[in-house]
């Protein structure tokens, strides 16, 4: 099903097995390359039980047919916030009495030999159409940094300290055995706000212009070789000029 063309990419639902598994190749090689060994039947997978009951959307090259960019998303309402992904890390029972309409965002990838930003631009369309058709109140998923050192982020832990932290009616509790408690640990860092935007992933710098706000701690995965956040951001609170750009984009 098309979702969005604009110039040199189109995005559109995933369409049968192949689709599946063309997106379970290419966020394994976004997110465990060469480290990874699972395998079925001689390809390389990152997938789990939650694609079953995903959407899954592909941005791909409209000239080569190319696959450039996936993630998936599951809609569900508050008292299933326990069937999400980010359920596995985060403790949110505060999100079931959310009023209204969720979806959980994940597995966002882009391939590693595209550095276009016209790439995250047409996912953002995809995605806002989805959300706009859906009436969906909450965006919601797990923002990654790479690698599990915190020591290479905490200016940018600082100013997510400082500026971006969810409302506590719904900020999520820990959950995950491994977690940097970042707003506790760095209660007192000033940050540097040019190197904190430097080194925060490009998805996560989306989800914060759009008023975004995130857990007080980050999850250590090892098994992904990733640090992360829940990240939420609230439809109606995302700023009207921010809303119309990507309606009209």
């Amino acid at each position: 099903m098309p979702l969005f063309r604009s110039g040199r990419y189109r995005a559109r639902f995933a369409d049968g097995k192949a689709d599946i598994v063309a997106c379970q190749q290419l966020r394994h090689l976004a997110f465990i390359g060469e480290r990874g060994l699972a395998r079925q039947g001689g390809l390389a997978l990152d997938q789990d039980a939650y694609d079953a009951a995903c959407h899954h959307v592909m941005v791909e090259e409209v000239a080569t047919g190319k696959l450039v960019c996936c993630f998936r998303m599951m809609a569900l309402d508050g008292p299933r916030i326990s069937q999400s992904y980010s359920a596995q890390f985060y403790e949110l029972s505060k999100l079931k009495d959310y009023p209204g309409r969720m979806v959980e965002m994940g597995r966002f990838c882009i391939h590693p030999a595209y550095q276009d930003p016209n790439i995250l631009r047409t996912a953002w369309a995809a995605m806002s159409r989805f959300v706009d058709e859906q009436n969906v109140a909450l965006i919601f998923g797990c923002s990654s940094f790479h690698g599990v050192e915190a020591e290479a982020y905490m200016d940018a832990f600082a100013l997510l300290k400082e500026q971006h932290l969810a409302p506590r009616r719904w900020l999520p509790r820990v959950k995950a055995p491994d977690v940097f408690r970042f707003a506790r640990n760095l209660k007192f860092k000033r940050p540097d706000k040019k190197l904190a935007l430097r080194c925060m992933p490009p998805l996560l710098r989306s989800y914060l212009v759009m008023g975004g706000w995130v857990s007080d701690h980050a999850v250590i995965d090892r098994e992904l070789n990733t640090l992360h956040v829940f990240t939420g951001v609230e439809v109606k609170r995302v700023p009207k000029t921010r809303a119309r750009l990507l309606r009209r984009t």
